[in-house]
């Protein structure tokens, strides 16, 4: 894949980056998690595994992530659905096998209810559904001091020394995108897999997701010493192999 991405123009004039590469149809969409981007492990290993096998593969990055324009500060669940929209409609072609990482997870299921006739397949690593009504739920008191006085929390990381911004606008608009309260619309194959040392999404929520879903082909994996990323070698075998999988299942029926 070439190193440098090509770009769509939003009608707010946000530039989204993208890479896609063509090939065999179900293609392969992959959504980043909160605060990731398109150049990870398990977005450019996917690629690769689709090139080689001649599959349509696309990839790219949310507004205020990565190689995309835009502030992350300023953008909401909402906004990061109708990016993977505009990626959907505007670069790829014919049935997709949307693959979301933690918040691409949540996303991945909105997308397929957004746009039910493009998605024949869903595949997550531990499903950030309804994360924002989590974090709300969670919400420690200097958090919701921080909030009340200045509209953010800078929630701690391992991953940034700085933290990150949480905003009272994310959390209130995340309410509109709840999935759990009623039936998941999605009827095709869901393939799920989940570390139980996930320190960032419960493994448990992977089985809410499950019967919550109208799908009756659901299946779950689950790695008994595996992280929240799921990103060593073993980890992204496992996906690569669920991806594959799904796609010769979709060619077969």
């Amino acid at each position: 894949m070439a190193d440098t991405p090509a770009s769509i123009a939003c009608e707010d004039g946000t530039k989204l980056a993208y890479h896609h590469n063509p090939g065999r149809e179900p293609g392969v969409l992959f959504c980043t998690g909160f605060r990731s981007d398109m150049t990870g492990g398990k977005a450019v290993s996917l690629g690769a595994s689709c090139r080689d096998r001649d599959q349509q593969y696309t990839r790219f990055d949310y507004r205020g992530h990565g190689q995309s324009s835009g502030v992350f500060a300023d953008s909401t669940i909402g906004d990061w659905l109708n990016d993977t929209v505009a990626i959907l409609d505007s670069v790829t072609t014919g049935p997709q096998i949307v693959v979301g990482s933690s918040m691409g997870g949540w996303i991945a299921f909105l997308l397929a209810r957004a746009r039910p006739h493009r998605i024949a397949a869903i595949v997550t690593i531990a499903p950030a559904v309804d994360m924002t009504q989590r974090t709300l739920a969670n919400l420690p008191d200097d958090a919701k001091h921080q909030l009340e006085e200045n509209g953010v929390w800078m929630r701690p990381s391992e991953y940034e020394p700085d933290g990150y911004p949480i905003t009272q606008k994310l959390l209130d608009e995340g309410a509109g995108h709840i999935l759990l309260n009623d039936p998941i619309p999605f009827a095709g194959p869901v393939r799920i897999l989940h570390g139980m040392q996930d320190d960032a999404v419960p493994w448990s929520l992977s089985l809410d997701i499950s019967d919550a879903l109208v799908s009756n082909d659901v299946e779950i994996t689950f790695v008994k010493d595996g992280d929240h990323r799921m990103s060593e070698p073993n980890g992204i075998k496992r996906l690569l192999s669920m991806v594959s999988a799904v796609s010769a299942q979709l060619r077969s029926s």
